[in-house]
């Protein structure tokens, strides 16, 4: 089993099987343009503008799960990276990643890479874990995503490499993507 069995939408409503990305490095994100992590857009496009040429690939998937902060059409998320950080990667149609109506594929990648936990030393991640219990505690256990900008790594066979979750630096794994591209 490998990603490209899966179809998505784009942000226009047509219809994409994932098999057209055969052969490519992948990193499928999901986004929100009014979150705190929004910022990470920036470091994405920079990896995308570095990497594309070499066989790598972002897919963004805008999800309004998390405290509304997708509340526009799909066409409005897209044009929004676009404008405010220069996005030229791929944007998907919106999505919902958990609970009964998440897209198989999220629900794939989930099973994939599993949540590693929370380190309670790193105050973002603290803050979150909080936040988490207060207001969605049926994601705070299991492999749901824990929030926007959660990332995963898939390689040129359409295997998920690894998760990263929102507070995960897009530079800080780096090289993990170049490994891919160099096998």
């Amino acid at each position: 089993m490998s990603i490209y069995q899966f179809e998505v939408e784009k942000a226009n409503g047509e219809k994409v099987s994932l098999a057209e990305f055969k052969g490519q490095v992948l990193l499928v994100v999901n986004t929100a343009s009014k979150c705190r992590f929004t910022y990470q857009f920036e470091e994405l496009q920079k990896l995308y503008k570095k990497y594309h040429d070499q066989g790598f690939e972002i897919l963004g998937f805008p999800c309004n799960q998390f405290d509304q902060q997708e509340p526009g059409t799909s066409d409005e998320a897209a044009s929004f990276c676009q404008l405010n950080y220069g996005v030229t990667f791929p944007m998907f149609a919106k999505i919902d990643v958990n609970g009964k109506n998440a897209h198989p594929l999220f629900e794939y990648l989930k099973n994939e890479a599993p949540f590693r936990g929370f380190d309670e030393s790193n105050t973002a991640e603290k803050l979150l874990k909080i936040k988490l219990a207060n207001e969605y505690p049926e994601w705070l256990v299991g492999n749901d995503i824990k929030w926007n900008f959660t990332k995963y790594l898939i390689d040129e066979n359409g295997q998920v490499v690894n998760r990263y979750e929102p507070w995960d630096e897009p530079i800080d794994f780096e090289q993990d993507i170049q490994k891919l591209l160099k096998n």
